[in-house]
């Protein structure tokens, strides 16, 4: 383990740099509107452009990357991002900062996709579980910090811009100094919507509900915080320690979901998740302490969505269709992150900041409605399932397109490795 994280220490440092500077930014604006009074639907706005703009970055990033390479690409994008996060000190017109937020979702997924195919193009078939895992790691653990960041500046000021600023920045360094061999990215087969509509209905409605709220705890629950009556530092707090519980989650959850039906695991999931969100959606003025426990309940559960979704999808789908059904997934968990800020920004705008977990139990009510084991009916199930548990980060902050890059493979050669990968 020790020397895989030598291996690839310039590109996890990236990553963690990357991340710690893209959620100090989204709560940093956040936070900012709420001090100005501006209504909790711009709130959700914004995440909503950012979204946006990263499902347009992986076709951007596509071209980018077969055109000037990966070092160009990501060092190109970075200076977008460090502009783009400056140009919010000149103008709080709403309109500029949707477009900027789009501008810097667009130019972060490129460099997702640089970061990423080069972790996956150069790790050995045995070693990419481990590699991605602690990839994940590094990019939860940017998250948190960037949550906790905000205590440097706590009066909401230009500190805070120059913070993420100062991370992108140097997130540039060891990308590109990097002596690592460029990698390639593969042809995938053309996306066949009406076959994985057909083949994974259910992955593909979790996965849109797990952007739904995914999009809304980025975009909105510092919103909801910060009307608690929490401090800035308190804020910070509480996001990080539900990113922090997100992360436990991923080794139950991956031993769960290798020994457990997939769907049923989802339906538990989410029943627990309507349980946790309830008391926060009809209470009011809760202790920091409570609040504090039930964000971590929350970001425990909420981050098992994802995966699981995904899980279940790769488990009923021959493996030369697994990369066009890994970029489905994404677009649709993208999809998903832009329309659930705004239904949830309108709801907390019409009925109070509580409402955002009211809008989350509902969504999840659905979920646990809409799949259920009961209707996998097996037919498409393939030899290699249960696939390896993914255990990588499923918010916007950090979606992976580590399973679009990666190869197709042989169902032999999936076979010959999965064990050595699961967790």
């Amino acid at each position: 383990m020790l020397g895989l994280t030598q291996a690839f220490a310039a590109l996890y440092l990236a990553s963690l740099l990357m991340q710690l500077g893209s959620t100090l930014l989204m709560t940093y604006l956040a936070l900012r509107l709420t001090a100005g009074g501006v209504a909790e639907f711009w709130g959700g706005a914004l995440m909503a452009a950012n979204a946006l703009g990263m499902v347009v970055g992986g076709k951007v990033g596509q071209v980018l990357i077969g055109r000037v390479g990966h070092i160009r690409t990501y060092v190109a994008c970075s200076g977008i991002i460090c502009a783009a996060v400056l140009t919010h000190a000149f103008s709080e017109a709403l309109p500029l900062w949707l477009l900027l937020r789009f501008v810097v979702g667009v130019a972060m997924m490129c460099q997702l996709m640089v970061v990423e195919s080069w972790l996956n193009d150069c790790a050995q078939s045995d070693q990419r579980g481990k590699v991605l895992g602690i990839y994940m790691v590094a990019a939860y653990v940017g998250m948190m910090l960037g949550q906790l960041a905000l205590s440097i500046d706590g009066n909401l000021g230009l500190h805070a811009l120059l913070g993420v600023v100062i991370a992108f920045a140097l997130s540039q360094v060891p990308v590109a100094l990097t002596r690592s061999t460029h990698p390639t990215l593969p042809d995938s087969e053309p996306i066949d919507l009406r076959l994985f509509l057909q083949r994974v209905p259910q992955s593909l409605f979790t996965v849109l509900i797990s952007g739904m709220i995914n999009g809304g705890f980025y975009g909105l629950s510092s919103i909801y915080a910060s009307r608690q009556g929490l401090s800035t530092v308190e804020v910070g707090q509480f996001m990080a320690l539900a990113i922090a519980a997100g992360l436990l989650a991923q080794l139950p959850l991956g031993w769960l979901s290798d020994r457990l039906p997939r769907a049923s695991l989802i339906r538990g999931v989410a029943a627990l998740l309507i349980l946790t969100c309830l008391p926060l959606a009809f209470y009011q003025g809760l202790s920091f302490g409570v609040l504090l426990l039930f964000s971590a309940c929350i970001g425990f559960l909420q981050f098992c969505l994802y995966p699981l979704g995904v899980a279940l999808a790769n488990d009923n789908m021959e493996p030369r269709l697994r990369v066009s059904l890994a970029g489905l997934l994404l677009a649709t968990f993208g999809v998903g992150a832009c329309i659930g800020p705004l239904l949830a920004g309108a709801l907390m705008g019409h009925f109070g900041p509580s409402s955002l977990y009211l809008f989350f139990a509902i969504s999840a009510a659905v979920l646990a409605v809409a799949v259920g084991q009961g209707r996998v009916t097996g037919e498409h199930l393939q030899d290699d399932a249960p696939l390896q548990h993914q255990a990588t980060p499923n918010a916007l902050a950090c979606t992976t397109l580590a399973a679009v890059i990666e190869p197709a493979v042989s169902v032999e050669e999936r076979v010959e490795e999965a064990p050595s990968q699961r967790l």
